[in-house]
């Protein structure tokens, strides 16, 4: 597990429901290590901070968009990644990814808790959005 630098971030993890703390600790090792390896091939400065944003784990990038996930008990069966909707992040996924994500309109991609996590396309996704503001001025943002 990576360690956390912020407490407040640390204790929103605690708070969720077991089962669910460790989807969510796998999706933000997901993150995080896709910034790492993004960083190391492509010798970015992408700079890269972790905090709460409207109470929900967040992911800023210097190049990027930002990520937010969370877990709500109002639709208990998905974890959600969010992005900017006034980006082309979403509707960008939705063509490539269409058929293997879910999607809420063009602000989130929806994860099943009970389903394996579709590491490699998420990781792609990711370095997409951490390189948002490079890329958006690409068709599809250069898939």
């Amino acid at each position: 597990m990576i360690k956390f630098e912020d407490l407040e971030i640390k204790n929103k993890f605690s708070d969720y429901p077991t089962e669910i703390r460790t989807r969510m600790l796998y999706l933000r090792s997901l993150i995080i290590d896709t910034y790492k390896q993004n960083n190391e091939k492509k010798k970015n400065k992408n700079t890269f901070q972790e905090c709460l944003k409207w109470g929900e784990p967040s992911y800023l990038f210097k190049f990027g968009s930002t990520i937010r996930i969370d877990w709500k008990f109002k639709n208990p069966k998905f974890l959600n990644i969010y992005f900017n909707c006034q980006s082309l992040l979403v509707e960008t996924f939705r063509e490539v990814y269409g058929e293997e994500l879910t999607f809420e309109k063009n602000r989130a991609i929806l994860i099943n808790v009970d389903k394996k996590f579709p590491e490699k396309i998420l990781a792609h996704c990711f370095e997409l959005t951490m390189n948002y503001h490079k890329i958006k001025h690409l068709p599809l943002l250069g898939v």
